[in-house]
């Protein structure tokens, strides 16, 4: 299950409190460049309208080798979710809850298809992100005092 691409900006400003896995509707050239590594998550949420779930934003470049069956490629141009229609509806439900969003966290592959795990968040508070940074250096500290006990 190798990782493709990590949202590290959404863990930061998001607490995760339901993850999911979808599969993701992809062009044969954008496979091969997600594969590549040329894929990001940032500023990337997940829409549901329709009973069907859209990821925007998430940006997949261009693969060089297919210039010509790629005119006017659009590298943020919405993306399919492929989930359950018992999943979708549950998400709809969620996400129109207060404060709660639905955001991708890592895409990845299982055998030759291309996943997206998605979770529900709700947005942290300045206050919370700070008390992150404080236990992720605390643990730090410790890994390091430990480090050299050994």
């Amino acid at each position: 299950m190798p990782n493709l691409a990590d949202n590290k900006q959404g863990l930061y400003d998001y607490q995760i409190l339901e993850e999911f896995e979808a599969g993701l509707l992809l062009s044969g050239p954008e496979v091969k460049a997600a594969k590549m590594g040329h894929i990001s998550l940032k500023g990337s949420f997940v829409s549901i309208k329709n009973g069907q779930a859209k990821l925007k934003n998430m940006h997949i470049s261009s693969y060089k080798k297919a210039k010509l069956s790629q005119k006017d490629y659009q590298p943020e141009h919405d993306r399919h979710l492929l989930l359950k229609k018992r999943e979708i509806d549950y998400l709809l439900g969620k996400s129109k809850e207060k404060a709660l969003t639905i955001i991708p966290i890592s895409v990845y592959t299982t055998r030759r298809l291309v996943k997206v795990k998605i979770a529900l968040a709700k947005g942290k508070k300045k206050i919370d992100k700070r008390q992150a940074l404080k236990n992720r250096d605390v643990s730090r500290e410790i890994a390091r005092k430990l480090k050299t006990l050994y």
